[in-house]
């Protein structure tokens, strides 16, 4: 099964998460959505999109991704995931159109990296105030990678 797994992120972490479930899909190939060409849906079986999330929101390239594909994405094996350092359910349903979320085999919440050296002054205050940070923090669920990963190479 053809496997497309699609990102958007702002300084990395989506991208490093996209990466390690790609090495857990054999044959996946990885695009960032901020390019412009992004390969045929019609190509792949399965299709995992998953963008970082600030202040609750998806990337712009994800959400106008998902607008633009959201009924061809409906017909394939979906997956969907979000990174940050704090996500509820109700960030999913904010985020992804109802119909998406029914037809998602699987969406997960995979953790967040903050480097203070790719960050503008405003997040690294902000991860200060809130997280009681200032210094380089990954918190990416390998476990949770590997259970999205293995939940999507079921589907068939």
């Amino acid at each position: 099964m053809a496997t497309l797994i699609l990102y958007a992120s702002k300084h990395g972490a989506a991208k490093e998460i996209a990466g390690r479930i790609a090495g857990k899909i054999e044959g996946a190939v990885m695009c960032d959505l901020k390019q412009s060409d992004i390969p045929a849906l019609s190509d792949f079986d399965c299709v995992i999109i998953g963008s970082s999330l600030y202040a609750g929101s998806m990337r712009g390239e994800a959400k106008a991704f998902i607008a633009k594909n959201a009924d061809e994405l409906c017909g394939k094996s979906v997956g969907l995931f979000l990174s940050g350092f704090s996500v509820s359910d109700s960030d999913f349903e904010k985020n992804f159109p109802p119909k998406l979320l029914q037809a998602a085999k699987a969406k997960a919440f995979l953790g967040g990296i903050f480097d203070p050296q790719k960050a503008t002054a405003i997040e690294r205050f902000i991860i200060k105030i809130v997280m009681k940070k200032a210094a380089y923090i990954e918190r990416i669920d390998d476990d949770a990678i590997a259970k999205f990963a293995d939940a999507m190479k079921g589907m068939s």
